[in-house]
């Protein structure tokens, strides 16, 4: 089934609704909060740098990087209207942000002319992420710093042994909302190949136990999807959306994703 993402432009404005709260949600948990600190942190913003970040859906992580020290200016780009009039409303007191309709595989920009390009959690919802590499080197300053955070979703499991039916639900989750499952793996090669020189990779592992309201999203829209491929009905499917609530519950649930991060540099 294709990534949703990869068709964001065309899909229903209901499903878009979701993806929303799903991508503020995420944000929005500690965890995150503080892995991309970390990431952010091993990033070398020049003073006043001006940022690009590429597939920005609702603007969480541009709103970050608009308030990070020794940024001037943040551009998010995405190609949904619907997303980008969510992202405006949410960051309307944020005067160093502006939002752009575009995709980051033909840049609406000139060349040479930011600082720092930013992929968070983007480009394996992208067919064809070479072009946005190849885009990012072209508008990146001589110097300039490739950043790129995401999942290596071929990891997400809520399984707590095996044969777990819920674990039947992200699967299927993953399926439907990520283009390229393996793409971080092959992040190093793919940003050598375009022309940029990489100077770190690095994991970062996000759980969800306690509360993990994230990744209870991710059960919900598997179950829902798996209905509407018509593998489960919908009374199977709400059964898996409370077993998942009940091991919460119960101290039971597990949800886990390795994160990577890139850094790269375009020559001087």
């Amino acid at each position: 089934m294709p990534d949703v993402y990869a068709q964001i432009t065309t899909a229903d404005p209901a499903v878009v609704a979701v993806l929303i709260n799903a991508m503020e949600l995420r944000a929005a948990d500690p965890r995150q909060k503080a892995i991309r600190h970390s990431f952010f942190s091993s990033i070398d913003f020049p003073e006043r740098a001006r940022v690009l970040e590429g597939g920005c859906g609702s603007g969480p992580i541009s709103r970050e990087l608009a308030r990070w020290p020794g940024v001037n200016e943040v551009v998010g780009l995405d190609p949904s209207p619907i997303f980008l009039a969510k992202a405006r409303e949410l960051a309307a007191d944020i005067p160093n942000l502006n939002f752009v309709e575009g995709d980051a595989r033909s840049l609406p920009h000139e060349d040479n002319s930011f600082d720092v390009v930013i992929f968070h959690t983007c480009l394996t919802h992208v067919p064809g992420p070479e072009k946005a590499l190849t885009e990012s080197l072209r508008v990146l300053r001589p110097g300039g710093c490739l950043a790129i955070f995401d999942g290596d979703y071929a990891t997400t499991t809520v399984a707590i042994g095996d044969h777990d039916p819920l674990q039947d639900c992200v699967d299927a989750a993953m399926a439907a909302l990520v283009n390229d499952r393996w793409l971080t793996r092959r992040l190093p090669l793919l940003a050598k190949s375009a022309g940029f020189v990489v100077e770190k990779f690095d994991s970062y592992g996000y759980a969800q136990i306690a509360a993990p309201d994230y990744m209870l999203t991710l059960v919900d829209r598997g179950a829902d999807i798996l209905a509407g491929w018509k593998r489960l009905d919908n009374a199977l499917g709400d059964g898996l959306k409370h077993e998942a609530r009940r091991r919460v519950e119960a101290g039971e649930f597990f949800g886990f994703i390795a994160f990577a991060g890139l850094i790269a540099r375009k020559s001087a």
